[in-house]
């Protein structure tokens, strides 16, 4: 079997943060909705059904969880600390996209959220996708 392209992903978590500028939003926090999708061979583990041979959604999540932990003015600062961490903690991730929605952020007009979408690509592994 052939695999060209295969990513391991989790949708839309929801997790409760104290990231923004301004002081309320540090001090109360806010829900915040994260997805991601990370490129990933899993070729080996379509062969063995072995979770040895993949890339745990749950470890994945762990990260997401510890970095959303600390607090940032910048959504663009949490999502470059994922996206590190990521790739330091499973570097044979080929690439990552990543998006982190505050959800009725306050800047005076109701919408549904607001936030920073990243795509990148593991320099290291580039040569494989």
């Amino acid at each position: 079997m052939n695999i060209s392209r295969s990513y391991i992903y989790i949708n839309e978590v929801r997790i409760h943060a104290r990231h923004g500028v301004m002081p309320q939003e540090t001090a109360v926090g806010a829900d915040f909705i994260v997805s991601l999708r990370a490129g990933y061979d899993i070729s080996r583990a379509a062969m063995t059904d072995d979770v040895a041979d993949t890339l745990s959604y749950a470890d994945m999540l762990a990260i997401v969880k510890r970095e959303m932990e600390t607090p940032s003015k910048l959504l663009e600062h949490v999502a470059g600390r994922i996206a590190k961490a990521l790739l330091e903690a499973f570097p044979d991730i080929t690439s990552i996209d990543l998006s982190i929605t505050k959800v009725n952020p306050p800047m005076g007009a109701e919408c549904r959220g607001a936030g920073v979408e990243i795509h990148l690509i593991n320099d290291k592994t580039a040569g494989d996708i």
